[in-house]
């Protein structure tokens, strides 16, 4: 997945902000079964909330996003308090719910 720009981002938080958050990250952080529904939610939904159940530092977090971000194939839209936000696209173009702004 290309890098995204900030304005995309920007964009991206947006369309998140009425999602629930669809996967939880518990004390053991990124377990083969958290990846596992991240995977699945990013091919059904595009966009998906993780919520980080135990407190956290935000460089612990931060470790842990990236982690997935790298795992899953997709890209870190957002790290918001104990929310963060992930974006990969459909591979199928026909199937994309979401168009990213190019300006």
């Amino acid at each position: 997945m290309q890098e995204l720009k900030g304005f995309q981002k920007k964009y991206l938080r947006g369309r998140a902000h009425n999602l629930q958050p669809v996967v939880y990250v518990g004390q053991k952080g990124a377990t083969a079964a958290v990846i596992t529904a991240l995977e699945g939610a990013l091919a059904s939904h595009e966009l998906v909330k993780v919520k980080f159940v135990e407190n956290k530092e935000k460089e612990t977090k931060k470790i842990i996003s990236a982690e997935l971000e790298k795992r899953t194939g997709s890209c870190l839209a957002g790290l918001i308090g104990h929310v963060a936000i992930f974006f990969r696209s459909h591979p199928d173009s026909e199937k994309r719910k979401i168009v990213l702004p190019q300006r």
